[in-house]
């Protein structure tokens, strides 16, 4: 673990959630990359070794301490909501010289508490427009970016499927957490209508399954146990960090059934990966997703459309190869998580400016 001390700290971006989650993904991304040209660091759990972290004791002892750079407050950098409370605590109740960001990234109304800390914050940053939409007040909107190397297509994706023992010679993945909201039930469905007419194609499902999400996981073992489908979708759940970009490269097409998301960090790595990817209609898919080059987009909670556009990709499997190597260009080109991180640098440097 790269560690650091705050009084040669400028940012701090806290991880303050006990369970591994998309945001935590974005964090263990984007911080390093920051790194590179800003005195920032995390704090928390599920934190790597290449990302510079502090312990909390130091927020709480040092906090008071002058940052560098001649800067008068530090920024704390939060994305959740009990990140912007403990935000909110140090400035008010300890007194601590900070200035409060908090990234939001869901789509759906707010509560009275989260509208409560979301006024106390000094900016408010989202990854898309579709989610800036829920927020009261300005927004400045800064995109995700992928990591190009940890997310890069295998130099023989049919070897790299070859390797995980599972039958036939391509992979059709959904990967997150597995809940309703994420939409797996519909991936599941699809693909019980859709790969007993495509023997070569098997279905790989991973993510955490959660025990208050147990009804949701027993209903979708029980519908692949009674359409006996049990060699064709493989539920493997959670798997551990560093595996997660093998199972990018092994597929060659990626399913995003999401029925609510505030970005939608998968297809973004799926494309980085080198794989085709179909994606509903929400978060940033239609941002991330070039319809008819690099994927298809089709409506949420729609299943018939799902199945129309995941169909011609199993039929005819040349058709992912060359989205895939489309969206490894887009991917390239135009989401890297380099320019996350200089957009997110220029923010802090803005409102360090401005206070």
């Amino acid at each position: 673990m790269t560690k650091a001390d705050l009084r040669q700290i400028a940012a701090v971006a806290p991880n303050l959630h006990y369970r591994y989650s998309g945001v935590t993904a974005s964090i263990i991304a984007v911080v390093p990359e920051q790194a590179k040209t800003l005195a920032i660091a995390s704090v928390g759990p599920h934190l790597p070794p290449q990302v510079p972290r502090i312990s909390f004791w130091q927020v709480l002892s040092r906090g008071w301490s002058k940052p560098p750079g001649g800067l008068k407050r530090r920024i704390w950098h939060a994305r959740r909501n009990d990140e912007m409370l403990v935000g909110v605590m140090l400035r008010r109740v300890l007194r601590q010289p900070w200035l409060l960001i908090f990234s939001s990234v869901a789509q759906r109304k707010r509560t009275g508490l989260t509208k409560w800390l979301m006024r106390r914050m000094d900016r408010i940053v989202s990854p898309s427009e579709f989610s800036a939409a829920y927020c009261e007040g300005p927004v400045e909107i800064v995109h995700h970016g992928v990591d190009p190397v940890k997310f890069a297509p295998a130099p023989d994706r049919p070897a790299a499927w070859a390797e995980t023992g599972l039958p036939g010679k391509y992979g059709v993945g959904v990967f997150g957490r597995v809940r309703k909201q994420k939409g797996t039930d519909l991936f599941v469905e699809a693909m019980i209508r859709l790969l007993p007419k495509y023997p070569d194609w098997t279905a790989v499902v991973t993510g955490l399954m959660a025990a208050e999400e147990a009804g949701f996981t027993g209903n979708l073992k029980r519908r692949i146990s009674e359409t006996n489908m049990e060699n064709r979708i493989a539920l493997l759940g959670e798997r551990p960090q560093e595996e997660v970009p093998l199972w990018f490269r092994r597929i060659s097409l990626y399913v995003a059934p999401m029925r609510n998301e505030g970005f939608g960090l998968t297809p973004l790595e799926a494309m980085a990966s080198g794989a085709a990817v179909v994606a509903t209609r929400t978060g940033a898919a239609a941002y991330l997703v070039a319809e008819g080059i690099t994927g298809e987009i089709v409506p949420t909670d729609d299943l018939e459309a799902l199945i129309a556009a995941i169909e011609p990709f199993l039929a005819d499997p040349s058709r992912a190869d060359t989205f895939g190597r489309a969206g490894r260009e887009k991917a390239l080109t135009q989401h890297a998580l380099a320019n996350e991180a200089a957009a997110m640098n220029a923010l802090y440097e803005r409102l360090w400016k401005d206070s």
